[in-house]
């Protein structure tokens, strides 16, 4: 049953006042937001009066977790000092993501909440913030736990407990071994210090092998990923190029950049911006779709010139009217098949350009295969209908014809687009159905044309 605005407000402050005692263990920010985006359905101005309300720190928690159309609102209801303080209540990649946020609203409001902060803290996130969008310094988080490599075990796990007390630092999983010039030489799981005495020292370990797995804060952010899922690493090291330790990528960040990815691919494989639907104006949203709904409309004029041409045909044999969207469907929900299969296996990176040959052989194949299976029961379906044989010759012949095709183009077209640096994904599935569309109504024309009249 869906709550009233007034019993929204109760069971948010309880929450609230439940997570401030620590009353409730299992409490989450992102709780809290998911009740502050329902408040703000019902009431914009109160959401965001219950939001001013709380402590800076659960504040700055659950601005993270809320809508980034959210943040626009925020941004107008609170000052740059209120601004600036819970920026710096963030762990710095969630401060430089806010900051970000703020710039694409207001960049002179995001340059006076940066001079709000205390200059190290400002240095750090304009650091952050001038890596690209899909560099891999952009995502990450300069707080972690590092030990020298002539440092005793037992020296760090003190100095480690001083920055826990001081809130200094959370999510630590492991130590991140440097010299004295701050070059990374390894990570250490802090489960295998615990078996470690407090005398041994780092280098010690190190002689034993450590992981030395890193990424350079250039790198794109879409390889890091793959990184950390090929060697299952949660979090990943940041280094300069004279690899010196900058920070590290966690594993939320990680997650959260794998569903972005995945997200995306799905809407641009239907022709959607997934960028442009987050919008909130109905404007935005139907002009980024009305583009590849234009592009789809002159392709599908295409296809119906090419059944202009055989306009003679299908007067003589109204039949053909009637089986004609069957070769068509059958042989664009083949494409996208294979089209979805090639760019997920492409994303992943489980498809190489010396991969190319192997994967269409592999998807005409498979679309003889089948195509060969529903060929005959068409042409059977299509003879008992009409009572003309060669009828149900045509039609699957054009079957065949079609599927083969589909699973050829499906497959080969997203590989020439990544060729040609452009993501496979968009486009594919408009190019892949003009494709199937044309070749499917001119093989099942040309075919009757030929045979039957």
């Amino acid at each position: 049953m869906k709550l009233t605005s007034i019993e929204l407000i109760k069971l948010l402050e309880n929450k609230v006042q439940r997570y401030v005692e620590g009353f409730d263990t299992n409490l989450h920010p992102y709780d809290i937001a998911e009740l502050l985006v329902e408040l703000r359905n019902y009431d914009e101005k109160v959401y965001l009066q219950e939001l001013a309300k709380f402590p800076e720190e659960l504040k700055a928690a659950v601005l993270i977790e809320l809508p980034k159309q959210c943040h626009e609102e925020f941004v107008e209801h609170f000052t740059t000092n209120e601004l600036a303080e819970i920026t710096n209540t963030l762990d710095t990649d969630d401060a430089a993501e806010l900051i970000r946020n703020i710039e694409e609203i207001d960049e002179d409001i995001a340059e006076e909440v940066l001079q709000h902060l205390p200059q190290e803290d400002r240095e750090n996130l304009e650091d952050l913030i001038a890596f690209g969008d899909y560099q891999a310094g952009s995502y990450m988080q300069t707080e972690l736990f590092s030990a020298f490599i002539d440092e005793q075990v037992g020296e760090s796990i003190r100095r480690l407990k001083r920055l826990k007390a001081a809130k200094e630092l959370d999510s630590v999983y492991q130590v991140y071994v440097i010299s004295r010039k701050n070059k990374f030489l390894g990570s250490i799981p802090l489960e295998d210090l615990i078996l470690q005495g407090p005398n041994v020292h780092y280098k010690e370990l190190v002689k034993e092998g450590v992981n030395s797995v890193a990424v350079n804060a250039i790198d794109d952010i879409h390889d890091v990923v793959e990184i950390a899922s090929n060697y299952d690493m949660g979090v990943i090291p940041v280094v300069d190029s004279k690899g010196k330790l900058l920070g590290r990528i966690t594993s939320d960040d990680i997650y959260d950049i794998i569903e972005e990815r995945a997200t995306g691919q799905l809407y641009n494989l239907a022709g959607v911006n997934d960028e442009a639907e987050q919008e909130e104006s109905l404007f935005h949203i139907g002009k980024h779709r009305a583009f590849w709904l234009g592009i789809n409309l002159f392709t599908a004029i295409v296809a119906s010139v090419v059944i202009g041409l055989f306009d003679t045909t299908l007067q003589s044999f109204v039949a053909l009217a009637v089986l004609m969207p069957i070769v068509a469907s059958m042989g664009g929900n083949a494409g996208t098949q294979t089209l979805t299969v090639t760019v997920r296996q492409m994303a992943l990176g489980d498809i190489s350009d010396d991969d190319a040959k192997k994967t269409i052989k592999k998807e005409v194949y498979l679309a003889l295969m089948n195509g060969s299976i529903f060929a005959v029961t068409i042409g059977l379906i299509a003879w008992a209908w009409f009572s003309i044989p060669l009828l149900g010759v045509v039609i699957a012949a054009s079957m065949v014809i079609n599927l083969i095709t589909a699973g050829f183009f499906g497959a080969l077209i997203p590989l020439i687009l990544k060729k040609v640096d452009i993501d496979p994904a968009v486009g594919s599935s408009v190019l892949l159905t003009t494709v199937t569309d044309i070749v499917g109504f001119f093989s099942f024309l040309g075919l009757a044309t030929l045979i039957l009249l």
